[in-house]
């Protein structure tokens, strides 16, 4: 897989990544203000318009910032360049899960970036609420064509101490 090179805006918590470079070998993440100190202060559209034309060859630019996608200029410019924009949503605005988030997408992300089309990528995940254990006994029970009484007759495991059943 090639290597992709992202900027991180100035938004995006470095910190985590920088700890965990060694086992992104997918990517390469930047902040802004380490590939040019002045791009902090950009607007959004001047900052891809900064990584389409910086001579390091960047894929793309990585926010929590998902207020850009309804900005007009910003989405004109991103088209205009031909970069990858990644908006990895963090529950309330919350940067450690939008680093999770990406985390957990980016070697996808990478895998499908094509240099030159202009990709948004909206990254999230979802709280679940857990799931009851004796509803997988239920699925299993009817696959098994028998009962969930005769599964954990058949199963359970005595002297636990804790068993419910």
């Amino acid at each position: 897989m090639t290597r992709r090179r992202f900027a991180l805006d100035h938004n995006f918590p470095s910190p985590i990544l920088d700890a965990l470079a060694e086992v992104l070998p997918m990517a390469e993440l930047v902040p802004v203000r380490e590939i040019d100190r002045t791009w902090a202060e950009l607007d959004d559209w001047e900052l891809l318009s900064a990584l389409a034309a910086h001579e390091r060859g960047w894929d793309g630019l990585i926010t929590n910032d998902e207020a850009m996608l309804s900005l007009p200029k910003e989405m004109t410019v991103l088209d205009q360049t031909g970069l990858t924009l990644v908006v990895a949503k963090g529950e309330g605005h919350n940067p450690v899960r939008a680093v999770g988030t990406l985390l957990c997408h980016l070697s996808h992300v990478c895998h499908q970036t094509t240099p030159g089309t202009a990709q948004i990528w909206r990254l999230s995940v979802a709280q679940r609420k857990p799931e009851s254990a004796y509803e997988y006994l239920e699925r299993i029970a009817a696959r098994s064509k028998t009962t969930v009484a005769k599964l954990v007759v058949e199963h359970k495991v005595r002297d636990l101490g804790r068993s419910r059943t």
